[in-house]
């Protein structure tokens, strides 16, 4: 009787006020019962809670975690027979500090997507780390102790080796006591000897492969913590100020192209600005960009002839508070040959040189270049071999070479006071002025960066990142716009700078000859370097004397004669090579490749790339299949996080509560859990005490329904009660149909990390399908019927169902409640719990659309009817429904087979206490009866059948009495039971 259709349409919405009209036996309070039948209702029996107020939350799933086994079940799944195999390498948090609200995101997104391919029949490999080297570590570990500037490597070594160990142990029980599932007694560590050996191996292939060098180069370098830098460890204030200077080079050779505009009756000068006057002493020459144009223009006030840009003509004269009068305009190309004499150093020509990474945006067009204080300043020296000495130390001081005025000045302060000091002595500076600017900081100690020359390690990613580019682009990107981000970041990335000059982090295993300065590194000495790591940890490095290290023969391979001509080198990795590296330890199989990373988007350009970089280079393949990329936390109001601000969320306060539970209340793991799955993750995330408790209320709307269900499966066991889905009402096969539909778009939402849209269809099911349509119009079948009759079977089979996939469905996002629910199941006894058995079984067979048009029809005629009596009860109604012979009244037919009745699925349906189906308004319908007129569109076989359908319903008072039992009208008297109660009652209700 029923159409199977390509494309049925979405269920409409059941939320009207009339769904809330009360049924014959809706209302569950036995004290509105008539005594001589309450106890003959079977009214909803479960021990489930519909709250857990105050502690009770986080002790239940405290209790829930024991009993489940939710620390072994990451083991057991290892232990299934299965193929199958989902990977998602855990990007290694830092271990510097507490857990946070942004480890909670991350570490929840990664369980929820664990979990999920768990019960889908993988075996799942997660296996949690940390990230332990790195100054922020070492820094905070020293701070903790007096005199820390005299410990020797090992002890600073071992210092910081305790604080990541116990930053690690509270982060790890913070990650347990959110239902993480991991195997946390075998996790990685960046400082473990079989990490760090293969971290090594990586370094020497990516060497022999000739992707790392080492060179002398500006780099990025933070004074506050003496070490070079890589890009991904700056950050940048907005609001930094600078001391910028326009300053003059007097031209001591005119280009020869303006030597009849320059004829040196008046002194002339290349006109400079610059926001950091500390680098002009290591100015080597003034660049100009060769297309743009240039004047030649004569200062109204001095008489003096400056060359600038010609767009910069105006502005500058404003800026200088003068007047420049244009003698000459010309191509950049006409400043060649020319040279300037350095405006403080006596005898020092600077000479006049093109160059593309000229701006004209600000400052004059013309660029102050310092070779060992900017990369491109660098570039340009090397190709006109000018000298690219640095007269900075490592801790940002000016050297003696830098002159005795200057010498031991800090360059960031007193040292660039000198300098602008030096250029007034001059006659040089023209105009000093505060400069505000996005300006590069040190992530870790938040202190202004410079770019200083040294000598360093760096990987050839200008030779890689094309591969890197082309394997990037068959990887699976989570948003896809932080694909391209990723490709943008890896095209503006010529070099990467990965040695570090501290001591707590993976030696950089070189040896340099004491009178040459040459490296040694062989494949003899790294065999043997990796052999003692493996063994003993890269503590060997500082402990171990170089004849222990360096081998007779891998000297003899490197043409040397003694090892004692040799020294260990100093510098040790970047942490970003550390953990880029990951792969080679963790991931398992020839493949080493993992199906998903994910992590936040600053790893863009951090652990993302690292690992993509290494593993281009030293194989030519990327770690990973798929990246996800979430946002960062802010505070509810879009806020960044700040102990001034008071906006700071502790998730071990989320859970456990605070000192005031008034203010903050204990709302436990699973609201933690909620919020991070209903949050839209791939943008900025929001968090607070307004988001928590609509957290906290989401989920006990969640109970209530759930409870429901279980309440009303207290006599009922799935295996032998089940009644076959041929036999149901139509309603209780549409719902199947619904739970069909239902599990397959939350499977489809969860294979997309989409889990914000897996809340939205559970909320929308729970809500729309299940409390404001299904519960209401089956509750007279389920408390009134006789107890084994097939129609209460038959809903009680379909709850059953429901309640199976509805739980499956936000188990891995809601693992304690999910395990609380099966705890309380009335039919499984000593279950294995919701992860133990799988995912959701939603048969195809229940897939039948066609049922739609007859369950959407009866909504719709509902919908009139309710609509009609608002806000009264709607069992003192009966309803008339009246339909042309057609299609729509065939499909009422299978739900009403007789004309009138009480006790019909349609009527069940209508929520009357009498429905009449009719192809034709009675004769007797009063005049001023109320006469509702609606359509409704049936649309069948793909839109090969379609016909619009116009029905007719009137709402008339019922004359019936009210039974005592089932409250409904459809007794003959206030004082006797109803035909179908007396039935019920005499036990004849099952025949």
């Amino acid at each position: 009787m029923f159409w199977a259709r390509r494309a049925p349409p979405l269920v409409r919405a059941r939320a009207r006020a009339g769904l809330r009209a009360r049924v014959g036996a809706a209302s569950e309070a036995s004290s509105q019962q008539d005594p001589q039948y309450r106890d003959t209702v079977l009214l909803p029996q479960s021990r489930f809670p519909a709250l857990l107020p105050g502690r009770l939350q986080p002790e239940t799933e405290l209790e829930t975690q024991q009993k489940c086994g939710f620390l072994d079940l990451y083991s057991w799944q290892r232990q299934r027979k299965t193929k199958q195999e989902f990977c998602l390498h855990d990007g290694p948090p830092y271990a510097n500090g507490d857990p946070h609200v942004g480890h909670a995101l991350n570490k929840i997104l990664k369980d929820i997507t664990n979990r999920f391919h768990m019960m889908r029949g993988y075996k799942v490999h997660y296996v949690p780390g940390w990230d332990c080297h790195g100054l922020p570590i070492e820094l905070k570990a020293l701070s903790e102790i007096r005199g820390a500037e005299n410990l020797s490597p090992m002890e600073i070594r071992q210092r910081a080796r305790e604080f990541a160990e116990r930053a690690i142990e509270k982060q790890k029980s913070a990650f347990i006591r959110w239902g993480i599932m991991a195997d946390w007694a075998n996790c990685y560590r960046t400082f473990d000897p079989k990490y760090e050996a293969n971290q090594l191996r990586v370094f020497y292939k990516m060497y022999d492969k000739g992707f790392i060098y080492q060179d002398y180069k500006p780099v990025f370098w933070s004074p506050s913590a003496k070490t070079a830098l890589a890009e991904a460890e700056l950050e940048y204030n907005e609001q930094h100020v600078s001391r910028s200077v326009y300053m003059k080079f007097p031209l001591l050779k005119s280009p020869p192209k303006l030597a009849s505009v320059i004829d040196g009756s008046s002194p002339a000068n290349v006109l400079v600005w610059t926001t950091q006057p500390w680098t002009v002493p290591a100015n080597q020459a003034v660049c100009y960009m060769p297309d743009a144009a240039y004047s030649v223009v004569k200062c109204t006030t001095t008489g003096e002839h400056f060359i600038l840009a010609a767009d910069r003509v105006e502005s500058t004269a404003a800026i200088l508070d003068t007047q420049f009068e244009v003698v000459s305009t010309c191509k950049g190309v006409d400043l060649a040959d020319g040279s300037c004499a350095h405006p403080t150093i006596p005898d020092r020509v600077s000479p006049l040189l093109p160059a593309n990474h000229v701006t004209m945006t600000k400052g004059t067009g013309l660029v102050h270049t310092a070779p060992a204080h900017g990369m491109e300043d660098y570039n340009v020296a090397s190709h006109h071999q000018l000298p690219t000495d640095s007269l900075v130390d490592e801790g940002g001081f000016f050297t003696e070479a830098a002159g005795s005025k200057l010498q031991n000045k800090n360059v960031l302060e007193e040292g660039n006071e000198a300098v602008i000091q030096m250029l007034q002595a001059a006659g040089s500076l023209l105009k000093e002025e505060k400069y505000v600017h996005s300006y590069p900081y040190d992530w870790r100690t938040k202190k202004p960066i410079i770019i200083r020359a040294s000598k360093q390690w760096f990987v050839n990613t200008a030779n890689v990142k094309a591969a890197a580019q082309e394997v990037l682009k068959k990887v699976k990107v989570i948003p896809t716009s932080a694909l391209n981000r990723m490709l943008e970041m890896l095209d503006r990335r010529t070099f990467w700078c990965i040695s570090r000059q501290r001591c707590w982090g993976v030696p950089i295993p070189v040896f340099y000859q004491k009178n040459t300065g040459e490296c040694l590194l062989n494949s003899e000495s790294i065999t043997d370097i990796i052999k003692i790591v493996e063994q003993q940890g890269t503590d060997a490095w500082w402990t171990l004397p170089i004849e222990q290290l360096l081998s007779k023969e891998a000297v003899a391979k490197a043409g040397g004669q003694d090892v004692l001509d040799y020294v260990k080198g100093q510098d040790v990795l970047d942490i970003w090579f550390d953990s880029g590296t990951s792969w080679a330890h963790v991931l398992e199989g020839a493949e080493q490749r993992a199906d998903t990373y994910l992590e936040g988007k600053d790893q863009l350009g951090g652990w993302f790339q690292s690992s993509l970089l290494t593993s281009v280079a030293a194989r030519k393949k990327a770690p990973y299949k798929t990246l996800v990329v979430h946002g960062f936390t802010l505070g509810e109001k879009g806020e960044k996080m700040s102990k001034s601000i008071g906006n700071v969320v502790d998730p071990d306060v989320v859970i456990n509560g605070g000192e005031d539970h008034t203010k903050d209340p204990p709302y436990g793991a699973d609201v933690l859990r909620w919020w991070v799955a209903e949050s839209n993750v791939f943008t900025e995330v929001l968090i607070g005490p307004v988001v928590l408790n609509a957290a906290r209320d989401d989920i006990n709307k969640l109970r209530n329904t759930l409870r429901f269900m279980l309440g009303n499966m207290a006599d009922f066991n799935p295996e032998t009660d089940s009644i076959p889905a041929s036999d149901m009402y139509i309603v209780d096969q549409y719902m199947l149909h619904l739970l069909q539909d239902y599990g397959s778009k939350v499977t489809e939402a969860y294979k997309e990390y989409d889990y914000s849209k897996v809340v939205r269809l559970l909320q929308a099911f729970c809500s729309r399908n299940l409390s404001n349509f299904y519960f209401t119009v089956i509750k007279d079948r389920l408390y009134c019927e006789e107890e084994k009759d097939p129609k209460r079977r038959s809903c009680q089979t379909v709850l059953a169902q429901a309640l199976d996939i509805v739980v499956r469905s936000f188990a891995p996002i809601l693992p304690h409640l999910a395990e609380e629910v099966f705890q309380h199941l009335p039919y499984k006894k000593d279950s294995e719990g919701v992860f133990r058995t799988g995912w959701i079984n939603a048969s195809s067979a229940w897939k039948k659309p066609g049922i739609e048009e007859a369950i959407e029809g009866a909504c719709a005629m509902r919908d009139s009817f309710l609509g009609s009596i608002s806000g009264k009860n709607s069992l003192e109604y009966e309803v008339v429904i009246v339909i042309e012979p057609g299609l729509l009244f065939e499909l009422m037919e299978a739900l009403q087979a007789e004309e009138t009745s009480s006790v019909s699925q349609l009527n069940e349906i209508m929520m009357a206490s009498q429905t009449t189906l009719l192809t034709e308004l009675p004769k007797d319908t009063p005049t001023d009866a109320n006469i509702i007129k609606g359509t409704f569109l049936i649309n069948l076989e793909g839109g090969d059948i379609r016909e619009e359908s116009s029905f007719k319903v009137i709402a008339l008072p019922i004359a019936k009495a009210r039974c005592p039992r089932c409250r409904r009208y459809t007794s003959d008297s206030s004082s006797t039971p109803c035909p179908r109660c007396l039935k019920v009652l005499a036990g004849k209700g099952s025949t």
